[in-house]
Parts: C-alpha cells; structure tokens; sequence
C-alpha cells in the first residue's frame, strides 16, 4: 500500500509554483490560517480549467482570490470568472489580489451570502469550482445544477475532510456532525444523479470532479 503522505511530499517537490506573486499570496495565507486550496490540489485545478478551456467560470468562495487567480493564468484569454465571497475581513484583501495581478477587468468579486447570491445568478457558466461553507454543498447543488452547461464541469473541494468522511458519525467530533452528514449526502447525491458523471478523487482533501452529462 502506498505512503499517502510521501506520495503527497514527492507531489510537492515536482512542484515549480505559481509565479512570484501568487506564490507570495500562498505563503501570507498559509502564515494567517487563510483557507487556501492545496498545492497539489491546485495543480489539478489548473490542469483542469486548461483542458476544458471555458469562457465563463463560477467560483464559491474566493476568500483571498489565490484559486481564482490561479484559474486565470491558464484560462483562455476571453475568459471571465465570477468569485462569490462572503467572509467580510478577506474581500478587500481579495480585490487588492486581483487589482495587483492586472485581473480586476476579468474577474468580478460578488460580495454577500453564496446561497442567496446563486438563487439569482444567470448562467450558463462552463466550470464552477465549490470551495466555501461545507455544510452548504448541499443546499446550493440545485442552482449550481442550473448554471451549469451542458458538458460543464463541477470542481467540488474538501469533499473528503481529513478523511473524516469515511468514519462513523459517531467516530466524528460532535461540532462536525452536521457537516459530516451533509458531505456525505453531497456525495451520494453527485455520484446518483443522472445529470452527473462524477469520480471521487482522493487527491488534498479529496476532490468530486463532475461532469453535466445532461438536463
């Protein structure tokens, strides 16, 4: 059996970065207990959003717009992404990312509550990337649904929580219950419906990579 923990280690020192700027953006964010996407994690975001080459994407949760600055080195250059973020003390620090980076033109920072904010967005967006509230994976899988195009794909990360995910509820510290079961709903309901072709990819702390395959 493999040593997941090496593995991740030599993932990492294959790793070149991001870039001066964005590298630096990781580094305040790791020292500040900012929730950042993975670095390997990020690498197959990146592979992703260039294999797909989207004109149109959607982001849920921006927090200090590292992923969403990490889409854009790689996406086409009519491309757009729109970030939803809700955590007031990183929106300014968010803004002054994209402004530094020469991105302010093509992203746009929608500042309030995700759920309330999807109810009323117009799609069709052609790669959405979950990376916010847990718990609320769930609840806002109906409108991400509807803003997704046909052959679009879904990014959800964090779906396996430190490999909580395979334990017992009773196994799971009670403040984590709710979210646990609520992942775990997400899942199941991703990996059954028939819109969806979805893979589990245990890579960071777990990925579901969605396809629309229909609706």
């Amino acid at each position: 059996m493999m040593d997941q923990d090496r593995i991740t280690q030599y993932i990492h020192s294959l790793d070149q970065g991001h870039g001066a700027f964005c590298d630096q953006i990781a580094k305040t964010a790791r020292a500040g207990r900012v929730p950042i996407i993975r670095k390997e994690t990020a690498v197959f975001l990146q592979t992703m959003v260039a294999s797909k080459q989207p004109k149109h994407i959607l982001e849920v949760g921006t927090a200090v717009g590292y992923s969403a600055l990490l889409m854009a080195q790689v996406m086409p250059e009519n491309t757009d992404i729109i970030t939803i973020e809700k955590y007031e003390p990183r929106i300014p620090v968010a803004r002054e990312n994209f402004e530094k980076a020469g991105m302010s033109d093509r992203i746009t920072l929608l500042e309030g509550d995700a759920g309330a904010i999807l109810k009323v967005l117009d799609g069709p967006f052609d790669f959405i990337f979950m990376d916010a509230a847990k718990g609320q994976y769930i609840h806002w899988l109906p409108d991400i649904v509807r803003l997704l195009s046909a052959g679009g794909v879904l990014f959800s990360d964090n779906v396996l929580q430190d490999g909580d995910i395979i334990e017992s509820r009773f196994a799971v510290e009670r403040r984590n219950r709710t979210i646990h079961a609520r992942m775990r709903e997400y899942l199941y309901t991703l990996t059954h419906m028939p819109e969806f072709q979805t893979s589990v990819i245990p890579i960071g702390d777990g990925v579901a990579l969605s396809v629309k395959i229909s609706g």
